[in-house]
């Protein structure tokens, strides 16, 4: 029997109950933080036993933009993930070695897509193997090809053209997972060809409010959490630095039960770095 996924995030234990099912595919997605100057060679990693490495910076991002991690077209992330082994009815649970940090980057990602039946391992890496569960070296793998297919959702991603309008909208919320510091302007940017500061309007909710201990916030808390830097239920964009953490939040606000939200996807990286466009400090 094919597994399913009905909600957006799991635990370490039901992914450790359903391991061996036939259609689950296990993504470790894991990159370093910006301000992270080291680097970890896959020869030196541990991965949960069976996974496959998802590279979102060189093979599931546009090489070629102007800005860090943006999304490939639909057609070439298609062609991408069947040659991961990813199949229309695949199962796929996504991780990463920091607990949650880019883990919700690919599950919004295959969102975007209009892939549903994947979920984030909340906790990630770190809470795996504190329950010692099964852990192995990262290996090349060979794939047999997938046939996963595409349905674009437009809806799920906004540009800086999308953004700029909603400044002044008085429906829609943009809301920045970025520190307290760079959202203020009182600490630097990590890319020194970005300004400091941040889009007009904007309301600050730094991505590590929404987590405890590497582990997501409950649903009730998140409600919460949401409920009160939006309370008259504004659609909602996330942004962030180059829109990994936006999609943090955009995970914490699925999980809260809503559905009215995007993510900005050059965030302040783009905004920051393009001339003309307004900025507060």
């Amino acid at each position: 029997m094919s597994l399913k996924i009905n909600k957006p995030l799991v635990s370490v234990d039901w992914l450790f109950k359903n391991l061996n099912s036939e259609n689950l595919i296990i993504l470790d997605v894991t990159i370093p933080k910006v301000t992270d100057k080291k680097e970890v060679s896959l020869d030196e990693k541990h991965q949960i036993k069976g996974a496959l490495f998802f590279d979102i910076q060189k093979t599931f991002s546009d090489e070629n933009a102007s800005f860090p991690n943006t999304v490939l077209s639909a057609k070439t992330f298609e062609v991408k993930a069947q040659q991961l082994g990813i199949n229309q009815d695949s199962c796929i649970v996504v991780y990463d070695d920091l607990g949650i940090y880019s883990s919700p980057r690919v599950w919004w990602m295959f969102q975007l897509m209009g892939f549903t039946n994947i979920a984030v391992l909340d906790g990630g890496f770190p809470t795996w193997n504190s329950k010692k569960y099964p852990i192995e070296k990262s290996k090349k793998q060979d794939y047999k090809k997938g046939n996963f297919s595409a349905n674009y959702k437009s809806e799920k991603l906004k540009l800086t053209v999308d953004v700029l309008s909603a400044v002044e909208s008085k429906s829609i919320l943009i809301v920045d997972a970025r520190s307290k510091g760079r959202f203020l302007a009182t600490e630097p940017e990590p890319r020194n060809d970005v300004r400091g500061g941040r889009i007009p309007n904007s309301v600050s909710m730094p991505y590590s409010e929404i987590m405890e201990n590497n582990l997501m916030k409950s649903e009730e808390d998140l409600r919460l959490v949401f409920n009160e830097i939006n309370p008259k239920n504004k659609d909602l964009i996330f942004s962030c630095g180059t829109g990994i953490t936006a999609s943090v939040l955009a995970l914490g606000a699925e999980i809260a039960g809503i559905k009215t939200h995007a993510v900005y996807d050059g965030s302040w990286t783009e905004w920051g770095s393009t001339e003309g466009l307004p900025i507060e400090k």
